[in-house]
């Protein structure tokens, strides 16, 4: 998810795209094709590396996960969350729908479409595993999107970094219990040492690896442009990571998508519901209590998104690779990002609207030389 993020801001900020990025979309479709069909042709294959397992967590799809989440947590300064309180309001609504409705509503909405409205079309002996799939995508709140989404809404980047920093910092003692008592209130088993390992292995981890690399790099000469040209570096090799993350998912899902190929698009109604859910409830909120629209837009976004990465090791380690579980998390990147440039849209057109509103700061003053706003 995150390199996609990437690929959506190189776009709308003008920049040069190698092939890959480029085509993108074609890539991941060609990679879910090659997934499901050298599935089927080599299982002996997949079976393997799907065996490469310590301690419930499997070996390649670690290495795989940290490539990817790594370059994005270089981008995170742990220090601004000193600056938590500058937009105090936004910060309270986005905390609010990331932690106290967004993996609820999500709960909610996976027992009443997979659990009951859809449970005839769907395998019997997975519905549960697709619930529980669908509330760890929710109850991981994206940082990777978190930029992306600021550039397009012409958000704050101080509200963003802040956010970002206190997203990380919530996630490592929120995520294990939120997701535990959810999928313990839906009768699924919850085995907590797993639970409690990939949050170390997948948030602690990799977000010391980055905060000391970032440090290391910014106490050379010229810090900050070799940190930025650090980052590019691996940005290809983050985009290789989440194509391979996808053959090999879609390589163990192979059988149960070609027997039932509705799975996917009945997976993903209740996900594009809780986007446009969650991030109309966040923008409306910030318009209540008259956050400025460069914080508000942002706030909805980052409210609305989901941490990608983060979902899909957890699932593959609680359930493993042919479950339900992984196939939601999966079926959340496909369709998150357009839905979310759609719900750009939105908040860029409904800004004269927003703004009508008494003691709303407008636009020019609340962020008027951001970055963002230049890069259109």
């Amino acid at each position: 998810m995150s390199v996609q993020c990437e690929t959506i801001a190189k776009r709308a900020a003008g920049s040069p795209m190698g092939v890959f990025e480029r085509y993108l979309t074609l890539w991941v479709f060609l990679c879910i094709v090659a997934g499901i069909l050298l599935g089927r042709l080599l299982p002996g294959v997949f079976h393997s590396v799907g065996s490469m397992e310590i301690a419930q967590v499997n070996l390649p799809v670690a290495v795989l996960i940290w490539i990817m989440i790594i370059p994005m947590l270089l981008k995170i300064d742990l220090r601004s969350i000193k600056s938590v309180g500058h937009h105090w309001r936004g910060m309270g609504v986005t905390l609010f729908v990331n932690w106290a409705v967004k993996p609820f509503s999500m709960a909610l909405l996976a027992w009443l479409f997979i659990g009951v409205l859809f449970k005839p079309w769907l395998p019997a002996d997975q519905i549960n595993s697709y619930i529980a799939g669908l509330i760890i995508l929710a109850t991981a709140p994206c940082t990777a999107m978190v930029f992306v989404w600021s550039l397009l809404a012409r958000g704050e980047p101080t509200f963003t970094l802040s956010q970002v920093a206190l997203n990380d910092l919530i996630m490592i003692v929120a995520f294990a219990p939120i997701v535990g008592l959810l999928l313990g209130l839906t009768s699924i088993s919850v085995p907590w040492s797993t639970l409690f390992l990939s949050v170390l292995l997948y948030i602690v981890v990799p977000l010391l690896i980055a905060n000391v690399l970032r440090r290391v790099i910014l106490s050379r000469a010229d810090g900050e442009l070799k940190l930025q040209q650090f980052i590019q570096a691996l940005h290809p090799v983050a985009l290789l990571a989440l194509l391979s993350m996808l053959v090999l998912l879609f390589g163990f899902q192979g059988g149960q998508i070609a027997a039932q190929p509705m799975v996917i698009v009945l997976l993903a109604i209740p996900i594009i519901i809780q986007v446009y859910f969650n991030s109309a409830l966040a923008y409306l909120l910030n318009r209540a209590v008259r956050s400025a629209h460069c914080v508000a837009g942002p706030s909805a976004l980052i409210g609305a998104s989901n941490f990608f990465e983060l979902a899909v090791a957890t699932a593959i380690a609680l359930f493993g690779f042919r479950s339900g579980a992984a196939l939601a998390t999966v079926v959340g990147v496909l369709v998150e990002v357009p839905v979310m440039l759609s719900a750009v849209a939105i908040v860029n057109r409904t800004r004269s609207w927003y703004e009508r509103r008494k003691g709303v700061v407008p636009q020019d003053q609340c962020c008027p030389d951001s970055p963002a706003l230049t890069a259109r």
